[in-house]
């Protein structure tokens, strides 16, 4: 079957929604028209969606963390725990991964093996297994908006279940949960697959119901130059407006260098915005989030809190809709809630303390700016040519050329050539531009920004520079410069 960006036929959708709704038995606990019914009764204060456009009105950035675990009721244990004692004002339902490779079988012997120890065994929260009124019980449990968060390749299922399950937001995309996670997942089949839970989204706001839908914004978290993370949110924003989906959330992961990250948030929003109503979709809201430090962390608390601090600064002054917390255990593997619940309170210092500041703009911020725009526009334009139009065709074809490729990916359908690095004021620029659709001009000005840095370091950059880069916070720097 051809790949297309075009909308599903409705009679196509309800035949695959058979299919989808028996490949687990909690499927035939979804009942659409009940579904709507019920999102019609969920109050207001705790529709994702709503909450997005307030915060946007009034200028204040939300904090939401990551969380979950095995069992229902320890899950909601945790939820309130986050908000109220870590002042969350969104919270996650974060999946376990063997529902995120659609391995329901070993999900129910971790949720039957986590019961026995009386701990969690899984990494999330098992949602299919667990079912909607499950689901229903935990999203009633607590007073704000909850979230399913995952990295799915193939979530049509958890869609259906966590949605009818009163979840009113739904993060994922066909690109940016299949290229940094998975190595032999066709984008072909992935985007296709995301196009269902899109068109669910829509199906639900055809009968009056806004799902929350946001692509997954850092990608690998590992230097993502602006432009790469910004046309994957672009092209899945457009794959989801397609499908009818009407509030999108487009995320970036924090890069570290202050000047860059809040002109890639500036541009993140207007981008996005611009190719939107190029296509027609003026009516469709766009919210933006920051991903705080997505690399390695240090392992002392106490710089830990460091990092987590400067990601909230970032979101603060950047106006970021809302920002996913880090926690201070980050380089120890999941977090104790209390940890959780510190990270979020010393995130709500920092927003707090900032929120009557603005980022001044600046030379640098407007520069910085303007070849983030020239790089994006770049990508998306070439990809736009050889899908002849169809966005989803081209994003196919356009990872096949190189002309989007995402650094350290493990997709074999990612070119995996392009390499960035950290100029001397720790902006991520490229080292290796790949097949990217750049023009001189753009090339030459990474060219020149990193041979400064060689310069100062009195070396010639290389990929031991790269090295060092991804390893230079967890060892209390951002630029990783030669000891």
């Amino acid at each position: 079957m051809e790949t297309t960006d075009k909308k599903i036929p409705m009679d196509q959708f309800l035949e695959t929604r058979k299919e989808v709704l028996a490949q687990w038995p909690t499927g035939a606990e979804v009942d659409f028209r009940e579904a709507v019914e019920y999102h019609h009764g969920i109050p207001v204060n705790k529709r994702f969606p709503e909450c997005l456009r307030k915060a946007d009105e009034n200028g204040s950035t939300l904090l939401q963390p990551r969380a979950g675990v095995a069992l229902v009721n320890e899950h909601i244990e945790l939820l309130r725990y986050l908000e109220e004692h870590g002042q969350a004002d969104l919270l996650p339902t974060t999946i376990d991964s063997y529902t995120r490779h659609n391995r329901y079988g070993e999900a129910q012997t971790g949720i039957e093996e986590s019961r026995r120890e009386n701990r969690s065994l899984l990494n999330g929260f098992p949602a299919v297994n667990h079912g909607v009124a499950a689901c229903r019980k935990v999203s009633e449990s607590v007073g704000i908006p909850v979230q399913v968060r995952h990295g799915t390749p193939d979530a049509r299922l958890l869609a259906e279940i966590t949605i009818a399950g009163g979840f009113t937001s739904f993060e994922g995309g066909g690109i940016s949960y299949n290229i940094p996670y998975a190595k032999n997942n066709p984008l072909e089949k992935t985007i296709r697959d995301w196009q269902y839970a899109d068109r669910l989204a829509g199906y639900y706001a055809e009968n009056g119901v806004v799902i929350n839908r946001e692509p997954f914004g850092p990608l690998t978290g590992t230097l993502i130059p602006p432009c790469i993370s910004h046309a994957v949110a672009i092209i899945e924003s457009l794959l989801a407006a397609k499908q009818g989906a009407g509030d999108i959330t487009v995320g970036y992961g924090q890069g570290g260098n202050l000047t860059q990250d809040v002109s890639a948030m500036y541009t993140l929003k207007e981008l996005t915005r611009e190719y939107l109503d190029r296509f027609g979709f003026n009516d469709v809201r766009v919210s933006t989030v920051l991903h705080q430090w997505m690399g390695g962390f240090p392992e002392d608390e106490s710089k830990a809190y460091g990092v987590i601090s400067w990601g909230a600064a970032a979101a603060a002054l950047s106006k970021a809709t809302k920002v996913i917390v880090k926690s201070p255990h980050e380089s120890q593997g999941i977090p104790t809630k209390e940890a959780n619940a510190a990270g979020l309170r010393t995130t709500r210092q920092v927003i707090d303390m900032l929120r009557e500041q603005r980022m001044p703009m600046t030379d640098e911020v407007r520069t910085e700016m303007e070849i983030i725009g020239r790089e994006t526009r770049s990508i998306i334009e070439a990809i736009l040519k050889i899908g002849e139009g169809d966005i989803a065709a081209g994003a196919i074809r356009g990872f096949e050329a190189g002309l989007i490729d995402v650094p350290f990916a493990p997709s074999r359908y990612n070119r995996g050539k392009v390499l960035p690095v950290r100029d001397d004021d720790g902006a991520i620029r490229f080292l290796d531009f790949g097949q990217l659709p750049f023009g001189d001009d753009i090339k030459a000005f990474h060219n020149d920004m990193v041979a400064i840095r060689g310069r100062n370091e009195r070396r010639k950059p290389n990929f031991q520079m790269v090295i060092d880069d991804i390893y230079a916070i967890s060892k209390g720097r951002l630029v990783g410069r030669p000891r």
